[in-house]
């Protein structure tokens, strides 16, 4: 039954393509481009762009796309006539080189969009600008559309047709927080009248914070290169920033800030970033950390792909080697000698921004004032090329493609400058705040029209803009909306984050339980020495895996705290609360709590640990864990290496000793403990997301890179691989199976009922008379659980359901 369905849907199977930049260009360069690139026409043939290419020479097309049997290039090339033969003189192209050129047109010549082996005398410009805009047309107020109304009317192409409510609902829902709207959310909209009703639900929906964040996770872990455990190649490679990245999302830290942050940052919660990974064992010059560096700021931030300027010049825009490392230079905090291709050529980098036009890094400050520096330039007010770049990318989420494109090719000419320039000064004005940004584009009437269906094949260079394109859910949505239609997820997540956004009404309501504990140097009447390290240590017990669990710790001086043997968290400034997320780390039965506690100061001077935790399970039970007089402490301290203690086998434990605690002590706690806990408590009843969980075979089959390197755009197209997982994969068999018991479980009134509001629930809409005819025979009079499977599988794997339409 499932594979007969599957066939049906229009699967395309990817296979590795060429790599045009990398495999192409190189052998066009060697063997051609001496008579027919740049401004040589030899024959008449030139293929200085893909239009030139295409075009042909004297004698007719050269190039057939999509044919290579019928294209005389390579008719040429493999030709033994002296008088017909490509090149003419010199090396013949090697076969395996020739096996390529073959590859690269029958898969349809791919090109890097805006490349050209001569540049014209494009180059995008550095400082903002705000278009003019022209005059609204027929009410059409939003700055969006009265910039492509214009357009529209140039191209002389019709404005695309108006979406239906339900359309617009699923498309704002699925868009803004990658979710799907419940039958419920839908009717309430369709009731209701005002004529600005469509903004007044973006509006909403971009308040939905902890929506919002777990949804827009999945956009900046993978622009970011941030994930929940290894590469793929090595574990503890890398730092995660996760923690770091929910706060900034969930409170809508300005975008200037978040760039600052992540550059400059101020703790170590947002330093994994430009630390990079830290590859086992000997990595090439383009792998170690200062280039590292080099290529995520200018990629994530500036839409520049430095990586072909890490080995040498690059061939496909104006990046030089130099510059590269000048960027890793001011990262490095050692001399760093350039490699062109991976050997040295004896000279020093020296720090250095990409446009100095706007200022300099001081190559001669120390490497914590060179970052700042970095820092301010990336954000500096007349640089438009950091704003342009982020807007472009939230464009192309939302539209389906940028008006750059790709997305990291930045130095390509817009299809619309005056639309990129009107949303990066938009941005700038209203402080930097993305959630603008995405309202503005919303509550567009472009957004809110009619989308292009794209299918492979379609040749898209010399685009023309013609509307919204649909886009297929990302592997975190598509489990997202599994899950909310069958009512399976997990219950535990995989990410470090305190989840959640502090709720003032809640915070009210808590009573902090911990106390301030210590060893037996802080007993009335004596001092703590200063440089004492102690271990403190508590087990519990929970009936229950945590529906949510979080802390706030905090030490006078410094504490490392581990629950069962793992490292969760380190501080040293006792007058900052550090809110620690212990969902991760607890389990069901046994648990440990242990940490290497530290005094410091120059005599003997007061010490004392503070610890409040709660843990709630699924059921909303709360259980409190405080720092109280059933802890012990040790004098000796465990090995730790790597995030983990080692073996320990302290004989000395004893109880602690409850310390008085000082004023300031009590000051700090009333002041930011409360609110803290009732940030954890606050996302108890939220569906754990997909985007809080580490990668499994589903949602890599579904297109969910692994984060080693930056991803800016996943595949489009559905592979073979992962029709075979939607058809047979155990994961999704799982999810759908549970769904199918919990329909049972709930008795619906029949099953005509169950089908149009499961169309509801996947859909947003009803089900046709064919399709509920055929449902209905599916299930019968009587519906099994087998039945239902089979039922929510075909309703799951229709095309429908995994676009965003």
């Amino acid at each position: 039954m499932r594979l007969s369905i599957l066939f049906i849907l229009p699967a395309t199977v990817a296979t590795a393509a060429v790599d045009f930049s990398h495999q192409i260009v190189p052998i066009l360069r060697e063997h051609c481009a001496e008579c027919h690139a740049g401004d040589k026409k030899k024959g008449g043939f030139s293929f200085n762009n893909r239009e030139s290419l295409l075009e042909g020479g004297e004698d007719g097309k050269v190039v057939v796309s999509g044919k290579s049997a019928a294209s005389a290039m390579i008719q040429a090339i493999r030709s033994t006539d002296p008088d017909d033969q490509m090149p003419p003189k010199g090396k013949r192209v090697p076969a395996d080189q020739i096996a390529l050129l073959k590859q690269w047109i029958d898969e349809g010549l791919s090109w890097e969009e805006g490349f050209a082996f001569k540049k014209p005398a494009y180059e995008p410009p550095l400082k903002p600008r705000m278009p003019v805009l022209p005059a609204a047309v027929e009410g059409r107020s939003n700055p969006i559309d009265r910039i492509l109304d214009q357009y529209l009317a140039q191209k002389k192409y019709p404005r695309p047709a108006a979406i239906d409510d339900a359309t617009f609902v699923r498309r704002a829902y699925l868009d803004l927080i990658g979710l799907l709207p419940s039958p419920k959310d839908l009717e309430t909209f369709a009731k209701d009248k005002p004529a600005d009703k469509r903004a007044n639900l973006i509006k909403s929906l971009l308040k939905r914070d902890i929506d919002y964040t777990e949804h827009w996770l999945t956009f900046w872990n993978d622009l970011l290169r941030n994930d929940y455990g290894g590469t793929g190649f090595i574990t503890g490679g890398r730092k995660q920033i996760s923690n770091w990245l929910y706060h900034a999302l969930i409170t809508n830290m300005p975008f200037d800030q978040f760039v600052r942050e992540l550059i400059a940052p101020p703790n170590d919660e947002s330093r994994g970033f430009i630390d990079g990974i830290k590859w086992r064992g000997d990595v090439s010059a383009g792998q170690t950390v200062e280039i590292q560096f080099a290529q995520s700021v200018s990629q994530s931030f500036l839409g520049i792909n430095m990586k072909c300027a890490s080995c040498h010049d690059s061939f496909i825009d104006r990046w030089k080697l130099s510059e590269a490392y000048g960027l890793a230079a001011i990262y490095s905090s050692r001399p760093l000698e350039i490699n062109r291709c991976d050997k040295p050529i004896g000279q020093q980098a020296v720090a250095s921004w990409l446009f100095p036009e706007i200022g300099q890094v001081d190559a001669k400050a120390a490497q914590p004032e060179r970052m700042k520096q970095l820092a301010a330039l990336m954000t500096h007010p007349q640089n438009g090329r950091t704003t342009r770049t982020i807007v472009n990318r939230l464009w192309q989420r939302l539209m389906g493609r940028g008006i750059v494109h790709p997305v990291d090719a930045m130095q390509t000419e817009p299809w619309s400058a005056d639309l990129l320039d009107y949303l990066a000064a938009h941005l700038a004005e209203h402080e930097y705040d993305l959630k603008q940004t995405l309202a503005l584009i919303t509550t567009s009437q472009a957004y809110q029209s009619h989308s292009q269906v794209v299918t492979k094949g379609i040749d898209d260079h010399g685009y023309v803009y013609a509307g919204p394109r649909a886009k297929r859910l990302t592997a975190e949505q598509f489990v997202d909306a599994i899950w909310q239609i069958t009512g399976s997820a997990p219950t535990k997540m995989d990410a470090g984050v305190l989840r959640g956004k502090v709720d003032p009404e809640l915070a009210k309501q808590i009573q902090i339980q911990g106390q301030w504990i210590w060893g037996h140097s802080a007993k009335p009447g004596s001092t703590p020495p200063s440089g004492e390290t102690i271990t403190l240590r508590k087990t519990i017990k929970l009936d229950t895996d945590p529906a949510s669990a979080s802390a706030v710790v905090t030490c006078d001086n410094g504490y490392t705290l581990f629950v069962n043997g793992r490292k969760i968290s380190a501080g040293d400034d006792w007058t900052k609360l550090a809110a620690v997320p212990l969902q991760t780390a607890l389990r069901k039965g046994a648990n440990s709590i242990l940490v290497i506690a530290t005094n410091a100061g120059k005599g003997p001077n007061p010490a004392g640990f503070f610890f409040d935790a709660r843990v709630r399970d699924v059921a909303g039970k709360e259980t409190a864990i405080s720092s109280d007089a059933s802890w012990e402490w040790s004098a000796k301290s465990p090995p730790a290496k790597e995030g983990r203690i080692g073996a320990f086998e302290a004989k000395d434990w004893q109880p602690v000793t409850i310390v008085k605690a000082l004023g300031s002590w009590q000051q700090t706690i009333h002041a930011q403990a409360p609110s803290l806990l009732a940030q954890g408590a606050a996302a108890s009843d939220h569906m754990v997301r997909a985007s809080l969980m580490k990668s499994n075979f589903l949602l890599r089959t579904l297109g969910r890179p692994n984060r080693d390197q930056i991803v800016t755009a996943r595949p489009n197209d559905l592979t073979t691989l992962e029709a075979i997982d939607l058809a047979n994969g155990s994961i999704l068999s799982d999810s759908i199976t549970k769904g199918a018991q919990r329909l049972l479980q709930q008795h619906a009134p029949s099953p005509t009922a169950l089908i149009i509001d499961l169309y509801h629930q996947a859909l947003c809409r009803e089900p046709s008379a064919s399709e509920l005819d055929t449902a209905q025979s599916l299930l019968g009079a009587k519906p099994t659980q087998q039945s239902l499977e089979d039922l929510l599988w075909a309703v799951c794997m229709l095309p429908e359901f995994q676009v965003v339409r």
